[in-house]
């Protein structure tokens, strides 16, 4: 056997952005206690740069610095993708792969896992089966070419082996484990940073949320990138912070495109609370205590629905619809109305409450290691 894909060789493992570290770190954790422990080394691709929030992130997250940077940062989509694939394969020369492991959808997991199988090296892939079914979100495309190039699926929730039947995928590579998201989130939620602690550090007086408060992240382009749909959206939430005080992480995207558009006083607004982008315990603390969360993004959707604090997804669609069909989320699109009705749906009847996923215990982590060693063992019997 190749030592590029021998017992010996460490499974690479990559993160590219920063929902993926949430997702890797517990994996991490898992693979140094597997018995026989199951080497790793793990590779950041750059594809998220902020040098200071990726030293922020690790730490909160318990995950030891990565052992390779590739440093690509910021480009399209089609140059981002080829430079990871560039500077991801010389570390395959120079350290080997029993295995590549990826997670979530972003560039640098459909570049790697690319990598790795036309090298002849499995790919493993969390988080697989998700769909939101459109596929004008370039994350529609990395899931579902990530997955067809991988030969080990782990699930978050059954309804994805359907979406992986049919798309001609063997029910055999498919493993449903659980949500390795919730892990972090568990292993975590008793070191999150009370909301109070933020305000005060932001120069804010705590007491503006004494009676609850809600959260709001807004960054996919679809949402930020078109005045027509940015504009509203912020009137609808200058409308609701009338009723209900609004803690808003301003990422960088939609503070440029609100500038852009000549729409940045629109957060000056009573009850509008505006902070920079936020680490993951300060986020957790903020979501923990939240009367709502107001967001586009699918990481939160999935947090709320642990946490039991109701949601609502500024999206047509999403691709974890369990948090919608057993959890805490509701769809309310771009639709300024449909969001406001939503708001007054939970301070008036406290909106949905819902269950927590099977298997979503914050041991999906364990699982994906115990399951690996042996079938990484009968892998390389049968090569």
């Amino acid at each position: 056997m190749s030592t590029e894909t021998g017992a010996g060789a460490p499974i690479l493992c990559v993160v590219g952005a920063r929902p993926n570290y949430m997702k890797m770190a517990p994996i991490i954790r898992a693979f140094a206690v597997q018995h026989p422990r199951l080497p790793t080394l793990l590779v950041h691709t750059g594809q998220h740069y902020d040098a200071a929030m990726n030293d922020r992130l690790f730490a909160d997250l318990d995950l030891p610095a990565p052992d390779v940077n590739l440093g690509v940062g910021s480009a399209s989509h089609a140059v981002q993708t080829a430079e990871v694939m560039k500077r991801f394969e010389p570390i395959i020369d120079q350290h080997g792969a029993r295995a590549v492991l990826v997670v979530g959808d972003v560039n640098s997991t459909l570049a790697c896992a690319l990598v790795a199988a036309k090298r002849d090296i499995p790919v493993i892939h969390v988080e697989a089966g998700l769909r939101s079914y459109d596929r004008r979100m370039p994350e529609e495309i990395n899931r579902v070419l990530t997955d067809q190039l991988a030969d080990l699926l782990y699930t978050t929730e059954r309804s994805a082996h359907d979406n992986l039947a049919r798309e001609g995928l063997p029910a055999e590579r498919a493993v449903f484990v659980g949500n390795v998201m919730i892990d972090s989130l568990l292993a975590s939620l008793p070191r999150a940073v009370p909301p109070g602690n933020l305000l005060r550090e932001a120069g804010l007086d705590p007491r503006i949320i004494g009676d609850g408060y809600g959260v709001v992240t807004l960054h996919r382009p679809s949402n930020v990138d078109r005045a027509e749909v940015l504009g509203p959206l912020l009137e609808a939430l200058r409308e609701v912070a009338c009723r209900l005080p609004l803690i808003l992480a301003l990422h960088p995207r939609t503070r440029n495109n609100l500038e852009r558009f000549g729409l940045l006083g629109g957060l000056d607004a009573p009850g509008l609370l505006v902070l920079p982008p936020q680490g993951y315990l300060e986020m957790l603390g903020l979501m923990s205590r939240a009367v709502m969360v107001l967001t586009d993004s699918g990481g939160m959707q999935e947090e709320t629905t642990a946490l039991g604090v109701p949601c609502l997804t500024i999206r047509e669609n999403t691709e974890r619809p369990i948090t919608v069909e057993q959890g805490t989320n509701t769809l309310v699109g771009i639709d300024p109305q449909a969001l406001l009705a939503g708001v007054d749906d939970i301070l008036t009847r406290g909106g949905k409450r819902g269950r927590v996923p099977e298997l979503w215990d914050g041991r999906a982590a364990e699982r994906i290691a115990a399951h690996l060693a042996g079938w990484l063992d009968q892998h390389e019997r049968l090569s």
